[in-house]
Parts: structure tokens; C-alpha cells; sequence
């Protein structure tokens, strides 16, 4: 579908971008509500230093969502940040205007809606979150509005957390909730998983993968083998897509 300048455009800015779902979610979110007037495409960009330029090159351009690797390297471009996506220090959504660029983050919206969806009223356990990036800073959030302990698992030894050496049994028996925040398993790479022990999982234990795509990941599918409880981010991305569309549309 072409664009004009009297078109108003909404693109996902990141890195790869060729299996995403996030326009044709907007796609037949448009068609569904009969919204016209608006084109939601993509913006992948190799380096995040090309981002100004394709700001320039696409004036018709109303807000983005961003995605990985450039929720934490797209804040230095953004003049005003809100009030939450400052707390976590990453950003998803951009609402361009013009007075500048105001970043948000709606990750933060979707997880905690769909999380509380996942796990039972009375959950009482630990959480491990798999990764370190802009997502995971959404979940940690989440988790300590929730109430909900939990412990960092990184490549690189990080402070009070863990790495995945550490993965083994008898670390992750203490813990009945693991959010893999990773690109590990999400397509074309679906061969591939978080490196954690498994075998300690059972009925008790609840895994959420943020990916969405495929709809059970490696990940997902290991985990239901041994009993646990699993979903993928497709919730999320609706929840966060919906709160993106009131910001760019407010």
C-alpha cells in the first residue's frame, strides 16, 4: 500500500524486521474498525544512527513502535520521555509532534495485563527473568508493582542475579515463574532456546515467552513437556499495540 502526505503513517522502528506482526495487526485492526487515513509500516534501520535521516525522509510519520535492539538506544533522539518510560529506562512507543518526539513504553501495559491473565490470584512465587535488554526492563517493572521477587539471568555476570551456567537444577527449582525476555526461539531461529535446566519442571511452574512468533517457542514447548503452564507474548502485543493507538491518536 502506498502512503502520501496526507496520509497519516505509524511504522515499527527496529533491526530484521522481515517476520513481525505488528502491521498486520494495524492492518486488520484498520480494516476491522474501518479506520482510514492511516498506513502502519516498517522502519528497519541497520544502525540506530540512520534513525534522524529516516525521521526527515518520512515526514508524514506520526509515532513509531520500537522494537529490539533499539528500546534503550533510540531514547538519546527524543526530547521528552513520560513519566513511566523514564521509571524503567526504555521505550516502545513515540509519539512524534511538534514540539519533538515523546517517548512512552506500553510494554508495561501488555505484560502486566497479560501476566495477570497467566498466572492464579494467588501466585506466591519467585521469578527468573531470561535477559537484560529494554524488554526486561518493562518486566521488572511489572514484576515489583506485583510484588513478585525476582532474579536478573544474563550472558554476563550481572549484580544479584545469575548467569546461565547457573541455570541448573537446583537454582531453577526456586523459582515457579520464568519470563524469557530473550530473542532466543523467535522465528526463523525456532531450533533455539534459553539454556536453562527443564527437567526440574512440573504442574507448578509457569513460563511466559514474550515472542510471539512462532506461537509455541522452543522455550514453551520444553517447558509443557515436563507439566508447566505456558504462554506466548501474542496478548501482550495486542495490549501494548491498543494503549500505542490512544497515544498516537489522543
Amino acid at each position: 500500500m502506498k502512503t502520501n502526505r496526507k496520509m497519516k503513517r505509524l511504522a515499527l522502528l527496529g533491526r530484521k524486521l522481515g517476520h513481525t506482526f505488528s502491521p498486520r495487526y494495524f492492518a486488520e485492526k484498520f480494516d476491522r474498525e474501518s479506520i482510514t487515513g492511516y498506513h502502519y509500516g516498517t522502519m528497519e534501520l541497520a544502525d540506530i544512527s540512520e534513525f534522524p535521516t529516516a525521521l526527515e525522509e518520512h515526514p508524514e510519520l506520526i509515532g513509531l513502535n520500537v522494537t529490539i535492539p533499539y528500546k534503550l538506544e533510540v531514547m538519546e533522539y527524543l526530547d521528552q520521555l513520560d513519566e513511566t518510560a523514564a521509571a524503567i529506562g526504555a521505550v516502545n512507543t513515540i509519539r512524534i509532534t511538534d514540539e519533538g518526539l515523546i517517548g512512552y513504553n506500553t510494554d508495561v501495559i501488555g505484560f502486566q495485563r497479560s501476566l495477570e491473565a497467566f498466572l492464579p490470584e494467588n501466585f506466591a512465587g519467585s521469578a527468573l527473568i531470561l535477559g537484560t535488554g529494554g524488554s526486561s526492563k518493562a518486566v521488572r517493572f511489572v514484576l515489583e508493582r506485583m510484588k513478585i521477587p525476582y532474579k536478573l539471568v544474563s550472558r554476563k555476570p550481572v549484580t544479584d542475579g545469575y548467569t546461565y551456567e547457573d541455570m541448573d537444577e537446583e537454582t531453577v527449582k526456586y523459582f515457579s515463574l520464568i519470563i524469557n525476555t530473550t530473542p532466543l526461539g523467535m522465528y526463523p531461529e525456532v531450533d533455539r532456546c534459553p539454556d536453562i535446566s527443564y527437567a526440574v519442571m512440573d504442574e507448578n511452574y509457569y513460563l511466559f515467552d514474550l515472542i510471539y512468533n512462532p506461537e509455541e517457542t522452543l522455550f514453551m514447548k520444553k517447558g509443557k513437556q515436563q507439566g508447566a503452564k505456558v504462554s506466548n507474548g501474542y496478548m501482550m502485543l495486542e495490549q501494548q499495540a491498543e494503549a500505542s493507538w490512544e497515544i498516537w491518536t489522543k
